[in-house]
């Protein structure tokens, strides 16, 4: 007598293999192919804050160079340039705080 005869058309051995391959294919490749998009907007994200940021210090720069008169001419036209350098060190010091500030209980339950 065959363990094919006495379980049936499946051995207990196939439904094992067969449920340890559906096991590993949920434990290892969904949460990869979600991290994969997590990563993908993540950097997309980061690319568009990126480009927008560089457009908004130029204009700032723009702004102080060509609205201000003569008073960041000759000897002070580095000031606007200063200046925004000033600005984007604010947001780089800002953006590196909450990156590491520690989340609270409330925001960790999401």
């Amino acid at each position: 007598m065959a363990i094919k005869d006495f379980f049936g058309t499946k051995s207990p051995f196939e439904d094992l293999k067969t449920t340890l391959i559906a096991y590993v294919k949920q434990e290892t490749l969904d949460p990869a192919k979600k991290l994969g998009r997590y990563l993908v907007f993540g950097l997309a994200g980061t690319i568009l804050m990126s480009l927008g940021l560089l457009l908004l210090a130029l204009a700032i720069l723009r702004l102080l160079q060509g609205e201000t008169g003569s008073t960041f001419r000759g000897h002070l036209s580095w000031i606007p340039y200063f200046l925004v350098f000033l600005f984007l060190l604010v947001i780089g010091g800002l953006t590196l705080k909450s990156a590491f500030r520690k989340a609270s209980a409330k925001e960790l339950n999401r």
